[in-house]
């Protein structure tokens, strides 16, 4: 046998005798580490380039370690070793390590935040508007519709909904999706997805959220599109004009059908033209 050879057997027995970090496989040829029990940076070191060692013979890929706030002291042990930041939360970072010599194939961070305009409209016409407190609108005097992001794992009709009754305290029904919005290098450079919702009103008493909203108030529809700051947004104009096409029969918008998913037990929504799915049934 070849001293090489010979080399080799001993490193591979080494890595076995030391301890490595534990770890799960993830579903593309990679491991998830969860750190969370206290260690000094030189023992986390250790095991960290003895573990890397053992997955680069398994012919893992990429490392991903959660790193708890609590842990936060060996962030830079992390990035002395070549990883990297993925993403973060509240509560953990994120990072990253790539052991192979070949292209990283590691997925972006999430790309885009998703957010909600309820357009709520009653019998009589009258649209459900706010003043804000902040914001790009905040000290204009402009009358819009409740607008807000969607929370971690929340549906885009069950937000609109919540929008609606934490702004102004009006319980409503979603309706419909009647157009969306793709924007770019809005929020701290992500991009943007704005879904304005069609909705039917439930109650008619308004009760404001003090803490965000100056005002609100039922404006009749024509009063509201009339306002002089509309002609300075397009997306706004064009919504107005897509309610009126839409309340003369001439637009359908995309309404959810709960389904299911091999990915998760949950039930989730898809978003479609149901008027149109009609209609080519009944032919």
């Amino acid at each position: 046998m070849s001293a090489s050879t010979n080399s080799s057997l001993t490193e591979e027995h080494r890595v076995q005798q030391i301890e490595l970090l534990t770890s799960t496989n993830d579903e593309h040829g990679g491991v998830i580490v969860e750190m969370d029990e206290p260690m000094d940076s030189a023992t986390f070191v250790s095991l960290l380039r003895a573990s890397i060692s053992h997955w680069k013979q398994l012919g893992k890929k990429g490392v991903w370690i959660k790193l708890p706030i609590h842990l936060v002291s060996l962030v830079e042990a992390l990035v002395k070793e070549g990883f990297w930041y993925h993403h973060a939360e509240p509560k953990y970072l994120m990072l990253v390590y790539w052991i192979p010599d070949t292209t990283n194939t590691i997925p972006a961070n999430a790309t885009h935040r998703v957010g909600v305009g309820a357009l709520i409209v009653n019998e009589k016409r009258e649209v459900l508007v706010v003043q804000e407190k902040s914001g790009h609108f905040q000290g204009s005097g402009a009358w819009k519709f409740p607008t807000g992001v969607v929370d971690q794992g929340e549906d885009i009709c069950v937000a609109a909904v919540r929008e609606v009754k934490e702004e102004t305290g009006v319980d409503s029904e979603f309706v419909e999706v009647l157009a969306f919005r793709q924007s770019h290098m809005s929020f701290f450079e992500k991009s943007d997805l704005f879904f304005v919702c069609l909705m039917r009103p439930l109650s008619s008493d308004i009760q404001i959220q003090e803490l965000e909203i100056e005002a609100a108030q039922w404006m009749p529809f024509d009063e509201y599109a009339a306002q002089p700051f509309m002609e300075k947004y397009e997306l706004l104009k064009c919504v107005n004009d897509i309610y009126l096409a839409k309340i003369d029969g001439r637009y359908s918008g995309f309404t959810p059908v709960s389904t299911t998913s091999k990915f998760s037990e949950r039930k989730n929504y898809l978003y479609l033209n149901a008027e149109s799915l009609k209609r080519r049934k009944s032919l």
